[in-house]
Parts: structure tokens; sequence; C-alpha cells
């Protein structure tokens, strides 16, 4: 089931869960699962962030989460770059692809897109590539994006480095696209 709403029904969570409709209604109404009522209706609404917290507090597989096509977000200040990726990736593999050449716009994108893995470029020609990291690991709607680092100027030293720094990743330029579909892959792979 692809997530592609912001707040979804009890039925849904159920679905994501793999548990029934009245277990999720239990835990919605002990307190245990946060969300509202629909104001008139005993109808329960759960925001997809409250969903996530309450999946990792009790140890569910976020697999439920994450199904249906893999969302990529390629951040890239190299226009031939991002198109070159963009065309490859969306030729050979079902991931639905946005893309994003600063900063700025790659934050607007992450709120809406809420991608489940983000290729970010570490030397952004606004050079804001650490402050965009530090906002999608600290924002509350973006706890599933994985970030994978891209850069062609880091030392060897520099680029092991970034797993400390919360990347998922570290993708050397150049590289083959074989290698981009692997970390991707790698990155959103569900270990029990």
């Amino acid at each position: 089931m692809p997530l592609e709403k912001d707040v979804l029904t009890t039925g849904e969570v159920a679905k994501i869960c793999n548990v029934a409709p009245r277990t999720v209604s239990k835990w919605f109404d002990s307190g245990s699962l946060k969300g509202y009522r629909i104001p008139g209706s005993k109808d329960r609404r759960i925001p997809v962030p409250e969903l996530i917290k309450f999946m990792k507090n009790h140890g569910i597989p976020l697999d439920g989460i994450t199904s249906g096509r893999t969302r990529v977000l390629i951040v890239d200040s190299d226009q031939e770059t991002v198109d070159t990726l963009n065309d490859v990736l969306s030729e050979k593999t079902n991931y639905e692809i946005h893309t994003a050449v600063s900063a700025f716009a790659a934050g607007m994108e992450c709120e809406r897109f809420k991608p489940h893995v983000l290729l970010l470029d570490l030397h952004l020609g606004d050079g804001d590539s650490a402050q965009l990291a530090d906002l999608v690991r600290t924002s509350e709607h973006l706890q599933i994006t994985k970030i994978i680092a891209m850069s062609g100027k880091l030392t060897d030293g520099q680029s092991h480095s970034l797993r400390s720094q919360g990347f998922e990743s570290f993708l050397k330029k150049p590289f083959m696209i074989r290698d981009v579909v692997d970390a991707i892959e790698a990155a959103t792979a569900i270990v029990y």
C-alpha cells in the first residue's frame, strides 16, 4: 500500500500493521496510538508520523509503510547529473522520481513528496547540503527517508565518516547506475 496520505483510517493502519481494525481502535482508545476523532463521528484518524513513532516503539516492521513504489528525490546542482539519473532510473526501475537542483527546492520537495530515499550531492552550489540533511533527519514527517550522499570530491577518510553523520551510504562520482540502484535497494530493505 503506497503511503501518499498524511492521515490514515483505522482500516488503513490495520492493513499496514497486519492486524484487525478493532486492534487499531483499542490502541487508539488506550492512548497508545495518537490521533483524533472526526467531529460529530466516532471515526478515528491517525497521522502518519504518529503511526511511524508507534510502530518503532512497539517493534512493528515498517514494511507496510514503505511498500508500493519507492519514492526517490535526486538533489544535485548539476542539471546534467540530475537529468541523467532521472532518465535512467525512470526507464530502468519502477521508482517514482522527483528532482531538485538546490537545497531550498529540495526542502520544499521533501515536505511535499516525502521520499523514501534522498540522493544528495554533498556539494550543492548553494552550500546547504548539510543543512538539508539535518532538516530531513530531524523532521518528524520524514522519519522513513534514508539519505544517500553523492560526491566526487571526498577523500576515503571523509566518505567513511558519513555514516556516523547519519547518511545511509555514499556514492563516489562518477558511478554506475547499478551502484545507485544497489544503494537505494539496500537503504529501503526491511531487516527483521
